[in-house]
């Protein structure tokens, strides 16, 4: 299962205060099942940085389609009658919400990533 990141970052405070303790980082990677390395990076990052240092850093790739502006106009609207923007049915479906999404802000997004948005949503 995916953890979030807060999850991440309280497992690397955890696995970096074990090895400040005195355990090994062999160990501690065991225990925690990160690698040596990994480990090893967030040591070092928590002693030049702090707890700041354990954050995710940005990764590179495309940026996501749904921002935070596009994400909220879809709450939005998920909360409105599917009837009055020409839909046949009572309870919208995430077609629907995508044709919807992108007449009204010219952002074509897909079922799927509608689907995720409101399962972590709602």
């Amino acid at each position: 299962m995916k953890q979030t990141k807060a999850t991440r970052v309280f497992r690397r405070a955890q696995a970096v205060r074990e090895v400040a303790a005195g355990q090994t980082v062999k160990a501690v990677s065991a225990t925690f099942h990160f690698t040596n390395s990994a480990l090893r990076k967030w040591v070092q990052r928590f002693a030049h940085e702090g707890t700041v240092g354990l954050m995710d850093r940005p990764r590179s790739g495309r940026p996501p389609k749904l921002t935070c502006d596009l994400e909220a106009h879809l709450n939005r609207l998920v909360d409105q009658d599917p009837l009055t923007y020409g839909s046949v049915h009572s309870q919208w479906s995430c077609h629907e919400l995508a044709q919807v999404m992108a007449q009204q802000t010219s952002v074509e997004l897909g079922r799927e990533t509608i689907r995720l948005a409101l399962k972590k949503t709602r």
